[in-house]
């Protein structure tokens, strides 16, 4: 669904429904200033983690499951999401997949039918306890609620200007634009049990440091499986360093480093006799295009290839990833990934900032460039930006900076 009607749809149907599920709730307790505070903390026999929007987040919500399986041995772990994200956490094997629930995101009519189904299985499997990670959707903390369940943790704009999403949460947690979401995401863990006020508030001798997730183990057949196709299908890479350039925004392409900067570097990478492979979805087919014709007509060279399309899962990018030494990429779910496997990695942030999403692993270097503006994608305003795609803080970053790191990587990997 398009993100413009998500963001349609969250407004002007969420607002209504969460007032309307506030009110029930504020009748049904009686208790309509203190409610918050008088939540009974009984030992959960099942949680649903919601972090419906990107696969991304849910690597670095790794930690967050590890936690809650070890501080709640005998609860049932379930997890709902988009259908498209369900893969990566399979992959990250952080719960049976029996309890993953997922939601269809395709069309208006197979997010409401999917929704439906998944309330009903999150009903069935008695869910006290319901952990909203979602940056102030609505649509999110009403889930929560429909789970069925009595403890409801999410993040509240409390005194802040964040997006109103009612009163029904009742373990509210103030969301931090200064901490790394992973951190907050554990903090959301915490709050099933904390006294404090705000839930996030801890002791001064306790910290809240995300661990990054292991590596994926890989069946050895798949990443052979992968190398001989890529020697078959493009000889003419046999032999070189293999470096991936993701040039895609997907459906927030405010975030893409400009393409004439992608050539640049491509050109100083083959000129220093590596293979260059552009990655993405096929969307990204008509931009991988124009960056490979760009860059073979500028170096002459037939060591860049076009591989959109090529990997037909999230397990064969991984792959992908292992035969390749160093991937440069937007910000977005490939440079989450990466960290899943062995591969250097090279992000490149503007309208969000590494402070609050890079990548858990010191095998990744984020480029930044700490404009005024920047970060402009956040919580508090749905990640519109406000400069109408004039990108500067990304179009600031030479490629000559980029190429230069790209080959330490390199001499490393």
């Amino acid at each position: 669904m398009n993100i413009n009607l998500q963001r349609w749809v969250d407004r002007w149907v969420g607002i209504p429904l969460c007032a309307g599920v506030s009110l029930f709730e504020s009748i049904k307790q009686g208790l309509v200033k203190a409610k918050a505070e008088k939540v009974i903390t009984p030992e959960p026999r099942a949680i649903v983690v919601i972090l419906l929007s990107e696969m991304g987040s849910l690597v670095l919500a790794h930690d967050m499951f590890m936690r809650l399986k070890q501080r709640y041995p005998n609860a049932t772990l379930h997890a709902l999401l988009f259908g498209k994200n369900r893969e990566i956490l399979d992959l990250m094997q952080v719960m049976d997949p029996a309890n993953v629930h997922t939601v269809d995101d395709k069309s208006l009519t197979g997010l409401l039918s999917s929704l439906w189904q998944a309330v009903g299985e999150l009903r069935r499997a008695k869910i006290d306890v319901a952990i909203d990670c979602e940056l102030f959707s609505r649509i999110s903390s009403l889930l929560s609620f429909a789970s069925g369940a009595a403890l409801r943790v999410g993040f509240h704009r409390r005194t802040q200007e964040g997006l109103y999403r009612g009163s029904h949460i009742n373990r509210r947690v103030p969301y931090n634009p200064y901490q790394h979401i992973s951190a907050q995401f554990l903090t959301l863990a915490r709050a099933i049990e904390s006294t404090a006020n705000p839930r996030s508030k801890l002791a001064t001798t306790v910290t809240l440091a995300a661990k990054p997730a292991p590596q994926v183990e890989l069946d050895a057949a798949l990443i052979t499986g992968i190398s001989q196709r890529l020697a078959q299908d493009f000889p003419a890479i046999a032999g070189k360093p293999l470096v991936l350039v993701y040039p895609g925004g997907g459906i927030l392409p405010i975030r893409a480093w400009p393409l004439a900067s992608y050539a640049a570097l491509c050109e100083g990478l083959v000129a220093d006799g590596c293979a260059v492979a552009v990655i993405g979805l096929k969307d990204d087919r008509l931009l991988a295009q124009q960056l490979v014709a760009d860059v073979k007509q500028s170096s002459n060279s037939t060591a860049v290839i076009d591989l959109t399309g090529y990997t037909r899962s999230i397990a064969e990018l991984l792959a992908l990833f292992h035969v390749a030494r160093l991937l440069v990429t937007n910000d977005g779910g490939p440079g989450q990934f990466a960290t899943l496997t062995p591969i250097w990695t090279l992000m490149l942030f503007g309208p969000e900032t590494p402070a609050l999403y890079a990548p858990l692993t010191p095998r990744c270097y984020s480029f930044y460039s700490q404009y005024p503006c920047s970060p402009c994608l956040t919580a508090y305003n749905h990640r519109s930006s406000f400069c109408d795609g004039d990108n500067q803080c990304l179009k600031v970053i030479a490629p000559e900076q980029v190429l230069s790191k790209s080959r330490e990587c390199l001499a490393q990997s």
